[in-house]
């Protein structure tokens, strides 16, 4: 910094009151600086700023390790608006849904020194993490609650009820459901939509078939559902494992929409090239990414910020793959 000072002809605490968008500094000034930060070389330690500020600009994201395009739809979405709010994200992945597992993977964020917390782990756990997180402004995304966060969620409920609504409207008599695993807190909230609505309409609930999200569980269910005649309509808690569901029901000889409809979960980019087109129900992935960086962020700036949990709606998108029963 002092290098920058001295090219630019100016003082280190002018040259630090630029560096940090101080707004006391001329038009001139500021581009005699900027101009000798370019000439320099300079690079800010971002080390060294945190101990002066107190804060290391970087927001830790604490993911389930999959592959699954849910998760790198919201890290994008995390990832642009902290980008766009003058922060890094480091991410740290968990193998294990166990609470111990998860305090382990939080803890290492801790020991960065990140400047708050966002949860994106889909499970339902009751067994509070406030003690690690207490001190540190935190945000779930759909999953883990305590008394230490704030929740940024998709009504998974909703998500449910809108596909076997949609199902039912066609003339269904009722309608099947794969549903993720048990364990998963959106997997058991679009359960609890899909049982709803076929309760509240006088049908009969068929029992659930179970996944693991992958397209290979859903191939597994779907040679299950294409096997009974009287299978009509299902709703399948992810578009991922609806692909597995149609190719069964390909190489059975039911056909997509006239023996079997389909509806899916997620509205992945290739759910409208699948064959036919899936209608699915949509979550707006970056969205919630973007909703839940501006939910800590503004609990960084100021930890007494209050807000109420934020509820994401979803939303029916119909294509190919659902026709009158």
């Amino acid at each position: 910094m002092s290098d920058v000072a001295r090219v630019a002809g100016v003082s280190a605490q002018t040259v630090s009151r630029v560096l940090s968008d101080h707004p006391n500094v001329g038009e001139a000034t500021r581009a005699r600086v900027l101009a000798a930060v370019e000439r320099t070389g300079y690079r800010r330690n971002r080390l060294a700023r945190a101990l002066v500020t107190g804060r290391s600009r970087t927001i830790g994201v604490v993911t389930h390790e999959s592959d699954h395009y849910s998760t790198s739809a919201i890290l994008l979405g995390i990832q642009t608006a902290a980008r766009a709010g003058g922060y890094h994200v480091s991410t740290a992945t968990t193998s294990s849904l166990t609470t111990d597992a998860i305090a382990e993977v939080v803890g290492r964020l801790l020991d960065q020194g990140v400047d708050g917390l966002l949860m994106a782990v889909p499970v339902r756990e009751e067994a509070s993490l406030g003690h690690l997180t207490r001190d540190l402004p935190t945000v779930v995304l759909d999953g883990m609650r305590s008394s230490a966060t704030e929740v940024v969620a998709v009504d998974q409920a909703e998500a449910g009820r809108l596909a076997t609504e949609h199902l039912l409207a066609l003339g269904h008599d009722t309608v099947w459901h794969v549903a993720g695993p048990e364990s998963w807190n959106d997997a058991i909230g679009r359960t609890a939509g899909w049982r709803a609505a076929l309760t509240g309409a006088g049908r009969e609930v068929p029992p659930v078939l179970y996944g693991d999200w992958s397209p290979e569980s859903g191939y597994r269910n779907g040679t299950i559902l294409g096997r009974m005649p009287d299978v009509h309509a299902a709703f399948v808690a992810s578009d991922e494992m609806a692909f597995g569901v149609l190719r069964a029901l390909a190489e059975l000889g039911r056909r997509v929409p006239d023996d079997v409809s389909v509806v899916g979960m997620d509205d992945i980019a290739l759910a409208a090239y699948a064959t036919p087109p899936l209608t699915t129900v949509r979550q707006p992935f970056h969205d919630i990414g973007r909703r839940a960086v501006e939910h800590v962020l503004a609990l960084v700036d100021d930890p007494a910020t209050v807000h109420e949990p934020e509820v994401v709606h979803p939303e029916l998108v119909v294509r190919g793959s659902t026709s009158a029963g």
